[in-house]
């Protein structure tokens, strides 16, 4: 893992000394807008728009997710990264690391090379590398081109709601397992650890009253929890240290997630060999053998009790 200072590449992990141990992650650098008439500068069109994502990462899982539930394959093509992330970062399919495609749109680009990335063939531009972004214009600005219909995920009565708990969720669970897994002292992982397991409790309680996060209708903010919790078993609960309990010790959560898995559409975005090769491939501070674990057996696809 590393990144661009200048256009140049750089291969260094997150820098934890000068935090205490703790991990940071930087905010994404790309912010422009995809919008349905095109006022945004990017019109929403078909064909004009690549997603370049990773199977194993839980931000492109998102917009991997809005994509098929919008029925935008044919409207949004992706490019997928080799699971295995190393001293070129993610590689692309035709060998070449994803850092030349941020200095070709960018030659002094600095920062750090991610995924999702939604990339405009047709300007030849990096729309946004900001998951919680891409996954909103999916939701809206491709409605004319959508072949599914699933819905408003953030519609005007709720996003007050989804936005409290989508902040609630991401700093103790999407980003709290990767502040416990990347910590490099003992009280910043107990720390992390601790604000973590609080917050799954408390979306067990939640979801013990309400079917989903924001009530009984599947929103933007179940999505954003989703991908965190799919991955939890097989990779966090291990290779993260994150072993207080499963998903599958929470009722209502084990529930929930088997609920979500089970939408059409969403298995297929679920492809547990490259998540659990990237973590435990990729990661050599923490597994440095990079063996990768055969199990654990988790069936999806068993009923989920929560109609």
């Amino acid at each position: 893992m590393g990144l661009l200072v200048d256009g140049k590449w750089q291969d260094t992990w997150y820098d934890t000394k000068s935090t205490g141990g703790k991990f940071k992650r930087q905010d994404s650098s790309f912010r422009n807008w995809v919008s349905r008439d095109g006022t945004s500068g990017f019109k929403a069109e078909a064909d004009r728009y690549r997603l370049y994502v990773s199977y194993a990462c839980p931000w492109a899982h998102r917009t991997l997710i809005f994509r098929a539930l919008k029925g935008l394959e044919d409207i949004i093509d992706v490019v997928v990264v080799d699971p295995v992330m190393k001293e070129n970062g993610w590689m692309l399919p035709d060998g070449n690391p994803l850092h030349t495609l941020y200095t070709h749109v960018q030659p002094d680009y600095t920062g750090r090379v991610t995924v999702p990335v939604l990339y405009d063939k047709k300007s030849n531009a990096i729309v946004s590398n900001e998951s919680a972004e891409i996954i909103r214009m999916l939701n809206t600005a491709f409605d004319d081109f959508a072949t599914k219909e699933c819905g408003d995920l953030y519609p005007a009565a709720l996003q007050t709601k989804i936005d409290e708990i989508n902040t609630f969720v991401y700093h103790n669970i999407n980003n709290g397992v990767y502040k416990a897994g990347f910590a490099t002292t003992q009280d910043a992982y107990e720390e992390a650890f601790e604000n973590l397991f609080t917050a799954l409790d408390k979306v067990e309680d939640i979801l013990s009253k309400n079917r989903y996060l924001v009530g009984n209708h599947i929103s933007e903010a179940d999505w954003r929890l989703f991908t965190t919790l799919v991955r939890f078993d097989a990779v966090y609960v291990g290779h993260f240290k994150c072993n207080k309990k499963r998903i599958v010790d929470y009722p209502n959560l084990w529930g929930y997630l088997k609920d979500l898995y089970q939408v059409p559409g969403v298995a297929e975005t679920v492809h547990m060999d490259h998540i659990k090769t990237h973590y435990y491939a990729s990661h050599e501070t923490i597994n440095p053998t990079g063996v990768v674990p055969c199990g654990p057996e988790i069936d999806f696809t068993a009923p989920h009790g929560r109609g």
